[in-house]
């Protein structure tokens, strides 16, 4: 065990560098001089934004003196070779490590958006009522995920296929979900691309294997201040109202309070119908449909296709960038990577990790 501390102590020196800290520095002293000038908070948008960020390196640095100094207290203690002491110094040990390993991934998110919120939004594919029921299976493992990266969700809106199966399950064909925290965007945006389910159907009589297909996209959520750069004239938009209701239409509400919104230029449709008052559901929808359309902006540059979305494919076979095989036998395995897990179960109940560590050391290769 000891040994173990030491390399991993040894490993840590690379803290520094993974913290970048004299860059983080230099950029500190930068913004405290801008800050200083009289004419500093005439462009208030501007100066909000700067103001954000030197908390935010102030705070990387503290976490920076914090882990060196417990890593410090670590390796003094493992001089005292206690058996009570060795069990308490392991157990720190991989707090430690884990921590230095998300910081590790947060140096790795430098592209501009990548600390923002983020909008995932879900589509059934082929497969008829399994597809819907997939596409429900998908919406919880990325609240499950989320929950456990201490990120908030929302869905703002989802539109449910017909009822099937002896148990009458209620599939969805479609859904949004806000993502709320800090690299929200970052982590997940690897996640678009089309998932593959196999499995032994349950709306199937004969319990016949069927196969799935579901897409997801992500998108960042994009800021007042970047919203300012995305020029929507009213006159583009028709805003329609309606009334919010549960699956299978149930749960009516009896005032319109459910919002779409088509910008007529471009054909995007968005909607919302979480919040109860029409004014908020409108606000949201309109988040949507900017990052949406922002999205269009940049995929004029091939550079952000693949940024963003990659290539628009169809939702069936050939496609997948990930597949769920439930039978005949049980195994994730993601196309891009050649990560397999066969803890299938666990991978749905949110267990998204290596998945996602491994596409985000490949984009940074």
């Amino acid at each position: 065990m000891f040994k173990t501390l030491k390399t991993s102590i040894r490993k840590s020196s690379i803290l520094r560098t993974v913290f970048d800290i004299k860059r983080k520095e230099k950029r500190i002293e930068e913004i405290e001089k801008q800050i200083q000038r009289q004419d500093f908070w005439r462009k208030q948008e501007q100066a909000i934004k700067i103001s954000q960020e030197l908390a935010d390196l102030k705070k990387e640095i503290r976490d920076f003196i914090e882990l060196k100094k417990e890593l410090n207290d670590l390796e003094g203690l493992s001089r005292e070779k206690e058996d009570q002491k060795e069990k308490q110094i392991e157990e720190k040990l991989q707090i430690l490590e884990s921590r230095v390993k998300n910081k590790e991934f947060q140096v790795w998110f430098s592209f501009e958006r990548d600390k923002d919120n983020a909008i995932l939004s879900i589509y059934a594919g082929a497969g008829g009522i399994d597809a819907q029921d997939w596409a429900t299976m998908l919406l919880r493992m990325y609240e499950r995920y989320c929950h456990f990266k201490g990120l908030k969700t929302a869905i703002l809106d989802q539109s449910f296929g017909e009822a099937g199966g002896p148990e009458g399950r209620i599939g969805t064909k479609t859904a949004i979900l806000e993502i709320k925290g800090k690299y929200a965007f970052g982590f997940l945006k690897k996640e678009t691309g089309v998932h593959r389910l196999v499995r032994i159907s349950p709306f199937s009589s004969r319990s016949l294997r069927h196969t799935s297909f579901a897409l997801v996209e992500v998108l960042p959520e994009i800021s007042e201040i970047k919203q300012a750069e995305i020029n929507i004239k009213p006159e583009d938009l028709k805003i329609d109202y309606y009334r919010a209701s549960g699956p299978g239409g149930q749960y009516v509400n009896k005032r319109e309070t459910a919002v779409r919104i088509t910008h007529l230029p471009s054909g995007v449709k968005v909607s919302c119908q979480k919040e109860r008052l029409q004014g908020l559901n409108k606000n949201k929808a309109m988040k949507v449909l900017i990052s949406r359309l922002f999205q269009k902006e940049k995929e004029k540059a091939e550079k952000e296709i693949k940024q963003f979305k990659g290539k628009n494919v169809s939702v069936g076979w050939g496609n997948q960038t990930r597949s769920y095989v439930l039978h005949p036998y049980k195994l994730v395995k993601d196309l891009r990577t050649g990560i397999e897990k066969s803890d299938v179960e666990k991978v749905l109940d949110g267990n998204l990790d290596e998945f996602i560590e491994a596409e985000i050391r490949q984009a940074n290769k």
